[in-house]
C-alpha cells in the first residue's frame, strides 16, 4: 500500500475573502478550482509540490442545499466562526493505493467511502456522514484516484510548496499510534501541546505556517 500526501485544505467563509487574505499572507492569488455538486462547496487550488496541491474551500452560496451535512465541518457553527476571520487549516488528505484496506484497518471511524466523478475522472474519499473530521482533523481523510496523472499536474504552479504537516495533541504517543496503524505516521510531525493542525509551506514570501 502506497500512502502519500495528496492535498491539504484551508477553510474560509467565502472564496473571495479567503483569496484576498491568502494573497496578502503568502503572496499568491489562488485561481478558482471547481464546484462539488454533492456537497454544495467550491474551491481554489494550486500545486504544492510532489504531486500534491493546496485547497481553499468554502460553502458555495449559489448552490442548492446538498441534502446532507457538508464535509470538513463546514456546516458547524464553531467552524464557521473559526474561518470567518481568515482561512484556517481544516484537514489533510492522504492519497492511498488501497482505500478499502485503509478503512478496514482503522480503529477509528474514518467515515463512509464516497464516490465522486468529474468528467472522465473518478475518485473515492472517506467522508463521515455527520460532517466531522476524525480526531478534529488530526487524522487525515483518505483518497483514491482513478488511474491517470494526479490532478495537481493540471493546476497552476505559483511557487507554493508544502514542507510539513504539523500535528499537536496532549497525548502525542496515542496520536502517533493511531497514525502508525494507518501507515501515515511518517507523513507528519507530531508534538505535544494543545490539539492543533498546521501546515508549513514555502511561498513567494518565504516559509511560513498556516494554521
Amino acid at each position: 500500500m502506497q500512502n502519500r500526501i495528496d492535498h491539504f485544505t484551508l477553510g474560509t467563509g467565502s472564496l473571495k475573502t479567503g483569496q484576498a487574505a491568502l494573497e496578502k499572507t503568502i503572496g499568491v492569488t489562488l485561481p478558482m478550482g471547481s464546484k462539488h455538486d454533492a456537497m454544495s462547496t467550491h474551491n481554489c487550488v494550486c500545486q504544492a509540490g510532489n504531486d500534491s496541491f493546496m485547497e481553499l474551500i468554502a460553502i458555495d452560496p449559489d448552490a442548492p442545499d446538498p441534502g446532507r451535512i457538508r464535509w470538513f465541518t463546514l456546516d458547524a457553527p464553531e467552524t464557521q466562526a473559526h474561518i470567518a476571520e481568515r482561512p484556517r487549516a481544516l484537514c489533510w488528505v492522504v492519497n492511498t493505493s488501497d482505500l478499502d484496506a485503509v478503512v478496514a484497518a482503522s480503529s477509528v471511524d474514518l467515515g463512509e467511502i464516497a464516490h465522486f466523478q468529474r468528467g472522465d475522472r473518478t475518485w473515492r474519499l472517506t467522508v463521515p456522514k455527520d460532517g466531522s473530521l476524525p480526531m478534529c482533523g488530526l487524522l487525515p481523510a483518505f483518497i483514491e484516484w482513478s488511474p491517470g496523472p494526479h490532478p495537481s499536474t493540471g493546476q497552476q504552479d505559483l511557487g507554493v510548496r508544502l514542507k510539513q504537516v504539523n500535528l499537536t495533541h496532549p497525548d502525542p504517543d496515542m496520536l502517533r499510534g493511531q497514525l502508525s496503524a494507518l501507515d501515515v505516521v511518517h507523513l507528519a510531525k507530531i508534538s505535544e501541546g494543545p490539539q492543533g493542525l498546521a501546515f508549513d509551506v514555502e511561498t513567494p514570501k518565504g516559509r511560513m505556517t498556516l494554521d
